[in-house]
């Protein structure tokens, strides 16, 4: 058996990442807080890294009518003062504080209520045995921040059962649960909206119009969740002002009782948002776009920024010694090298923002935001796609009247013919519903028709894409009695 050997010749193209390009990218895509925690970690691990000074100002001015505007926004209303002794002691920062002062805390306040901490407050006024008491905290601490059973109760007999020892029947686990729907706010322990609105009916005095919303919502919820108020209406037997008077009654009811606890929901209020630009627009029309952060001024570490040796002439101790510091050193310079072309990029992309978007940022209208899609950024920036993308990912931009994210910038035109934001047909879209008969709404179809006697020529899916985005249902749904 012969074998035949071969040599063959192969062009491959492949393109790898260099790991600085892989660490860039992360850096690019974390947020003020995120890049903050990066360099208190690099600080505390990386002896070559040294804090040599206060958190820079990054604020750099943005080019308009050919012009270069440099002056900061305390600056500007300093100006508006003709002696120093006539400025104002609560400064120009932001916050309250002077202007050299660099941190951008915005904190929100919480205390330590909780839904689950008022509910146990009120067990003591029952009268519970001591193994009614624990079924009913094991019931209470399955409630959602929104008040409702998020287990069954077989499920918490089970649970009581494991981790308590002692057996639970369901009868006991049924009477404790219908003690702990008694408890406030009302409508808390509820399995769904419709028990929800029914616990709280309950709660009310007996009169007519409260008879009349518990018939609705017991009997006749599908009907009244899908606004059929006219066959609603037959199917009771009442007068318009008799359902007029049931339905606003409804109306009046909290479909969330658990969020009426003052830190029920400490979570959602405590996800507040750090802006990571700021700009400002002065009366001419020109402004300035700025980094916010509390990054301090980072260099080498003196110690470190020794000479090489010829390892050939030290011992083994001073050549491990010396590759130590060589490569904290290097690993330093990087990190500072990596921050620097951070803040370059991310100034470089809301800049490119803020000149596409000029008109926003002086009038905070979000009908005058521009079409603009990533490529627009690039071409004005010179940088690649995916680093915008990242630059701009979960970044928000303070300005004098509000923080907005920078995603809001970027939207796609409707039609290629057309050089209309979708900001601005969301806009005109939004105040035809707003002004439309509530007792006939128009359908989607109708809407289409409305917007192109306004200059939109949108179709009728666009249409609908756009309501569902502005979070309005369908018309059936929007119709009022």
């Amino acid at each position: 058996m012969s074998e035949n050997l071969k040599l063959e010749q192969q062009s491959k193209l492949q393109q790898r990442l260099n790991p600085r390009q892989v660490i860039f990218g992360r850096y690019l895509e974390m947020t003020t807080p995120e890049i903050e925690d990066e360099v208190r970690r690099a600080v505390d691990e990386n002896p070559a890294l040294e804090v040599i000074g206060d958190a820079p100002s990054n604020d750099e001015g943005v080019e308009h009518d050919g012009e270069t505007f440099d002056e900061s926004a305390e600056q500007l209303q300093r100006a508006d003062y003709g002696d120093e002794d006539d400025v104002p002691t609560y400064g120009f920062g932001q916050g309250g504080k002077e202007h050299d002062v660099q941190a951008h805390d915005f904190l929100a306040t919480a205390d330590d209520t909780s839904l689950v901490e008022v509910m146990r407050d009120q067990l003591s006024d029952l009268d519970l045995t001591d193994d009614e008491r624990r079924v009913a905290e094991y019931i209470i601490g399955n409630l959602d921040d929104n008040g409702y059973m998020t287990r069954s109760l077989a499920d918490i007999a089970d649970d009581v059962a494991i981790a308590e020892g002692f057996t639970a029947d369901m009868a006991m686990v049924k009477r404790v649960f219908a003690q702990v729907r008694k408890l406030d706010p009302a409508g808390v322990g509820a399995v769904d909206l419709r028990d929800c609105l029914l616990l709280q009916i309950d709660r009310c005095e007996t009169t007519l119009t409260t008879k009349i919303a518990r018939e609705i919502i017991a009997d006749w919820f599908d009907v009244f969740s899908k606004k059929h108020f006219e066959q609603l209406r037959g199917h009771l037997g009442i007068d318009s002002e008799e359902m007029h008077a049931a339905l606003d009654f409804i109306r009046g009811l909290n479909p969330k009782p658990g969020a009426l606890i003052e830190g029920s929901s400490l979570n959602d209020r405590l996800r507040h948002i750090i802006p990571d630009f700021s700009v400002d627009v002065d009366v001419n029309g020109r402004a300035t776009v700025g980094l916010l952060n509390n990054i301090p001024e980072l260099a080498v570490e003196q110690s470190f920024q020794i000479e090489d040796k010829d390892v050939a002439r030290v011992s083994r101790r001073e050549a491990d010694a010396m590759a130590f510091i060589r490569r904290r050193r290097d690993d330093a310079t990087a990190f500072i090298d990596m921050l620097k072309m951070r803040s370059e990029t991310l100034l470089s992309v809301m800049k490119a923002i803020v000149k596409i978007q000029h008109r926003f940022f002086e009038t905070d209208d979000k009908s005058t935001i521009k079409p603009m899609i990533i490529k627009d950024v690039a071409a004005l920036t010179g940088l690649n796609i995916s680093v915008i993308s990242r630059a701009a990912a979960g970044k928000y931009v303070l300005t004098s009247r509000g923080v907005y994210p920078l995603k809001m910038f970027f939207n796609e035109r409707p039609k290629d013919d057309v050089d209309t934001s979708s900001h601005e047909i969301l806009d005109a879209l939004a105040k035809i519903i707003d002004n439309e008969d509530k007792s006939h709404p128009l359908s989607d179809e109708a809407l289409s028709e409305q917007l192109a006697q306004k200059g939109y020529e949108i179709a009728r899916r666009t249409v609908t894409k756009y309501r569902e985005r502005l979070g309005q249902p369908v018309a059936r749904l929007r119709k009022q009695f």
